[in-house]
């Protein structure tokens, strides 16, 4: 049996492409049973949709299902080559399709790097439904996207794909005869799925690629009997295969155990789970923010400097990437482990939020309303609010809160036994407590 001959040339990934919902899986908040986004593609509702994800979500798969669902005529740009007179020639040959009765559905790959003459350039033809735009982002669309395009378009944040999509993305590459690998003899045990979808990191492509190469390296030594075993994926991963990457239970047995250690004032225990991590070959990415969720959580302003460093080393290891991460998340998490703890802030907030889910909402005292010169010719509001910095100590009692509430407790540690006192000196009449 001849390797080339047997084996599509199109990439696995792109063979496995849905063409139906029921064939996409993930993005069950969206596209579940009740979903919203799944019920405007079933009813053909589908406006012009912005949608914004990680990376191997499911974001152009989408679109595709779409344009397959609706008969839509499908034109589709990156925007990276794309340019403002590319648009106007596809937003023309629209008007035609529309005058025969054939809707155009415009993708645009990376639609953050659109500049503002670009996107501007889409708005008649999104605001008269003469093309439907979909376009898809690894970055926050509020921040990229120019405010009028955004409120002519539903904008629909996708999720990391779970592991439970992972592995069915992986049975159907592994079983289907048509486009997967199904039509082969392939042998391969729970233990080394679960390492191909741990290395994947909730990215559907990364994991197909994995899967492809494993079975390419695998057939290349046997194309009779297929066995994807350690030792296949040590070659495709050149490194050893760690305890840590067999169970999925492993990965987030570690990760417990790093932060718990920091969280413990361990140094020493947090850098051997590091290590442990970082020989796995665990995304770096992922070690960093959580790093960045604890400085908040557990450390908070006992040390006000650790959210900085730890945002610090997101950042570099982002830049750096390995082997040199390793010596920037080894300096974040001794640092991190060394610290003064407080949790305090971690309390208030959980507090505050359970306090408003419970149906605490209370109404702003009017001196703190927002008050503009133009539209209110009464001054009383802007009169009546005492503007601390024109007292001493900069502060001044006023009722900020119409219900005494404690939310905050600083703690006795570091800097936040510096904001308790403070704050017990400025607030002994107002809350009449002394905290």
């Amino acid at each position: 049996m001849n390797l080339f001959n047997s084996i599509e040339h199109q990439p696995l990934a792109f063979r496995l492409r849905p063409e139906s919902l029921d064939e996409f899986y993930g993005q069950e908040h969206l596209l579940g049973e009740k979903g919203i986004l799944r019920t405007l593609i079933e009813t053909d509702k589908i406006k012009s949709l912005i949608i914004f994800g990680p990376p191997g979500c499911g974001k152009s798969l989408i679109a595709h299902i779409i344009a397959h669902k609706t008969g839509s005529h499908f034109e589709s740009v990156n925007a990276v080559t794309s340019n403002v007179q590319e648009l106007r020639t596809i937003i023309k040959k629209a008007e035609k399709n529309l005058n025969v009765g054939i809707k155009t559905i415009l993708f645009i790959d990376e639609i953050h790097r659109f500049n503002k003459i670009q996107q501007d350039a889409l708005l008649p033809a999104v605001e008269e439904g003469i093309i439907t735009l979909i376009g898809v982002t690894t970055q926050n669309p509020f921040f990229y996207i120019v405010p009028a395009l955004q409120s002519r378009s539903h904008i629909f944040k996708f999720k990391k794909l779970s592991n439970d999509a992972l592995y069915k993305i992986l049975q159907n590459a592994l079983l289907n005869k048509e486009k997967g690998l199904g039509k082969y003899n392939i042998e391969i045990d729970e233990n080394i799925k679960n390492i191909l979808i741990n290395k994947s990191n909730g990215d559907a492509r990364k994991l197909l690629n994995l899967v492809e190469m494993a079975f390419l390296t695998a057939y290349s030594e046997n194309n009779k009997r297929i066995i994807i075993n350690e030792s296949i994926l040590e070659k495709i991963f050149q490194s050893k295969i760690s305890k840590y990457d067999k169970d999925g239970d492993y990965h987030y047995d570690i990760i417990s155990a790093f932060i718990k250690s920091i969280r413990g004032s361990d140094p020493d225990a947090a850098v051997y789970w590091l290590a442990r991590m970082l020989d796995a070959g665990e995304d770096i990415r992922f070690i960093a923010r959580r790093l960045v969720i604890l400085a908040s959580e557990d450390i908070g302003n006992a040390d006000p400097i650790a959210l900085i460093l730890a945002q610090s080393c997101f950042d570099a290891v982002n830049h750096i990437g390995m082997p040199e991460a390793r010596i920037i998340l080894a300096h974040t998490t001794t640092y991190l482990a060394s610290a003064p703890k407080s949790n305090s802030s971690y309390l208030a907030i959980n507090k505050a939020m359970e306090d408003v889910k419970n149906g605490k909402i209370l109404s702003v005292p009017e001196h703190l309303k927002n008050f503009n010169p133009e539209t209110e010719g009464d001054n009383s509001k802007k009169d009546t609010y005492k503007y601390p910095h024109d007292y001493d100590y900069h502060y001044v009692e006023q009722e900020y809160i119409p219900e005494k509430i404690k939310y905050y407790e600083p703690g006795e540690l570091g800097y936040e036994q510096k904001i308790k006192t403070r704050l017990k000196k400025l607030h002994r009449n107002y809350h009449g407590d002394g905290g």
